[in-house]
């Protein structure tokens, strides 16, 4: 009789106010579930799902382009927006066209964010810049702060109203403008390992849904949780996570995906436009 005891499934969740819809309900045992949650930014989560450290993840779309041998997508589940997004932006202290031949800082903690980006600046604005990675609030505070600097998720909703930066870039809604369609951030993955093992008895992508269903079918008690220490306020919240964000994977949501992939092949970025590979049972 085989005694051994099933694999521990570890879930990556990014440690963002942007996926707390998805979460809460598995955080709170709303939704029953047998994973471990992780928590942790997108890029460590990037690693630890290159490691094999995590069975499943949100994930930059950036790692699924470089390691698509690695992964399999959830369906209908993405971290993305069809406008601003609020949580990506540029600030600068001088207008977009006076960064030519300027430095900008960069956080280490997305990989997505930094790519579009650069593409962004490069072949939207044929503009010649430098970029440097390093802590941007504690660069802030530095005697010599960055002319403008990139800044994601909670960070970006905190600083995106600095006087002292008052030039503005919201990445996806720049993105929107020049391509007419979503731009999808961050994308759930399955280790193809952990597939190959028989790890999975249950589609993880299922549990997921459901998540962002309950959250987004009760969002008074996610801008309950979010008003916290948050620096929006209430109707900025609502705003942020029925506007703002989509977490769909649809037909659009796909093709702004693609383009983005065909784009940094193109640019030399990543090795090629990555066959999209879904998970099932």
């Amino acid at each position: 009789m085989d005694t051994s005891r099933p694999a521990t499934l570890r879930m990556g969740r990014i440690s963002y106010l942007n996926v707390l819809p998805i979460y809460h309900p598995l955080e709170a045992g709303i939704l029953a579930h047998n994973y471990e949650l992780v928590s942790g930014p997108p890029a460590l989560l990037n690693t630890m799902m290159a490691r094999g450290e995590l069975h499943v993840s949100s994930c930059s779309c950036f790692e699924y382009a470089c390691r698509p041998e690695r992964y399999e997508l959830v369906e209908d589940l993405s971290i993305g927006s069809h406008g601003p997004v609020m949580s990506v932006l540029l600030l600068s202290r001088c207008p977009l066209e006076e960064l030519d031949g300027q430095e900008i800082l960069i956080s280490g903690e997305s990989h997505t964010s930094v790519a579009l980006l650069r593409l962004l600046m490069r072949e939207r604005h044929q503009l010649n810049v430098r970029y440097v990675t390093g802590a941007v609030t504690q660069a802030l505070h530095s005697p010599n702060p960055p002319k403008a600097f990139l800044a994601i998720g909670d960070e970006a909703l905190r600083l995106r109203r600095h006087q002292e930066y008052p030039y503005c870039l919201d990445l996806a809604e720049a993105w929107r403008e020049w391509t007419s369609l979503p731009f999808i951030f961050g994308l759930w993955v399955v280790s193809r390992q952990a597939v190959r093992q028989g790890l999975f008895h249950d589609d993880p992508g299922a549990l997921l849904r459901r998540g962002r269903d309950w959250g987004l079918a009760h969002m008074d008690v996610i801008l309950d949780l979010t008003g916290y220490g948050c620096p929006l306020s209430r109707e900025e919240l609502t705003v942020y996570y029925t506007r703002g964000l989509t977490y769909r994977l649809g037909k659009e949501e796909l093709r702004g995906l693609n383009l983005f992939y065909e784009k940094l092949a193109a640019a030399g970025m990543i090795p090629a436009v990555p066959t999209l590979k879904f998970f099932s049972l």
